[in-house]
């Protein structure tokens, strides 16, 4: 006759008994983590707070609405005293503007890409491609920025521009002058920056869709495109415009690049082939010799900068809640 016997597990050994020693390291460890957590806080709330009151007296001269809209920026010379006049709204306008160009150019070139990779690319080809993704976004900006302005712009980007003003000029966003550093060239060579960061997102989000719901949808006899469209785009959604936040955001704040295509001129306007300026480029260029009281104001863009880039992920926090819980029914 068979005997059944039951295995009853042995009690914890002294290791793992939670005692002495042991729940003293783990209330470290706890303590530890958390103080890892408020460091964050703790730096953002330095950055802030310093930047704010150094530039808080520029706020006080000129009006903080004031400088966020005014068209005119005179750098003044003084150490005790405003004698400039400090409105910033054309370093604004042209930090959305570039911006918003190279997500226009990157968000649906990263999507492509990612979609290939995860569902169209044979298994070499997808590791291949992965690599090449993350090395470009390792790639310094200086590095884009000589090579779009030596060579890209040049080349490829200059005669695409100037057959664009001349043959498609009666609409009043493609009109000429094509200037030889304008907002589209910045634009787009800061896409080409940004890709590798919301491909990588992007292909991450986009094969960690639900297998289940896509054998399901091959099931009922969908295509893979069809699968991709209806099953995972949608369930991909928030995701992909988290990532492309994260791209947004480092197009809001990149320097090098954008200051050497830009053009660095304080007109504006909804002209692909203005120059133009932008907020971090016009620190860069401007801090090393300015006067105290421009350093003043500098500090004042930095922090519309900032105000900028909270009210932008907020809009998109908004759309991936929005968004979010009409593709699966939940909150995001």
């Amino acid at each position: 006759m068979p005997v059944t016997t039951t295995d009853t597990p042995a009690p914890p050994g002294p290791q793992l008994a939670g005692r002495g020693l042991g729940r003293f390291a783990d209330r470290a460890f706890a303590l530890v983590l958390l103080g890892a957590g408020l460091s964050v806080l703790v730096i953002l709330a330095a950055i802030v707070i310093r930047t704010t009151v150094d530039a808080w007296p520029v706020f006080q001269y000129q009006g903080f609405f004031s400088f966020i809209t005014g068209t005119e920026w005179r750098a003044g010379f003084s150490r005790n005293e405003f004698t400039g006049t400090y409105g910033a709204f054309p370093f604004v306008f042209g930090t959305l503007f570039v911006a918003g160009i190279a997500l226009v150019f990157a968000l649906p070139l990263a999507i492509a890409v990612s979609v290939y990779i995860v569902h169209y690319a044979p298994l070499k080809l997808r590791t291949s491609l992965s690599y090449v993704v993350e090395v470009l976004a390792a790639v310094p900006s200086i590095i884009f920025g000589l090579w779009g302005l030596l060579w890209f712009v040049p080349t490829f980007i200059q005669p695409v521009s100037n057959w664009t003003a001349r043959n498609l000029g009666f609409i009043p966003f493609l009109d000429g002058p094509v200037a030889n550093v304008n907002y589209f060239h910045a634009g787009f060579v800061l896409a080409i920056m940004i890709l590798p960061i919301i491909t990588a997102l992007t292909r991450e989000i986009i094969a960690a869709a639900p297998i289940s719901e896509q054998e399901a949808a091959y099931g009922l006899g969908a295509t893979k495109w069809e699968v991709i469209r209806s099953v995972v785009l949608p369930r991909s959604f928030s995701g992909i415009v988290g990532a492309s936040m994260l791209g947004l955001g480092r197009a809001l704040g990149e320097t090098i690049a954008v200051l050497m295509l830009v053009g660095g001129s304080q007109r504006y306007g909804f002209r692909l082939f203005f120059s133009g300026d932008t907020m971090a480029a016009h620190i860069a260029a401007t801090f090393q010799d300015a006067a105290p009281e421009t350093i003043t104001a500098l500090l004042g863009i930095g922090v519309v900068l900032f105000l900028v880039t909270m009210v932008v992920n907020m809009v998109a926090r908004g759309i991936v809640w929005r968004f979010g819980f009409k593709a699966t029914g939940d909150a995001i």
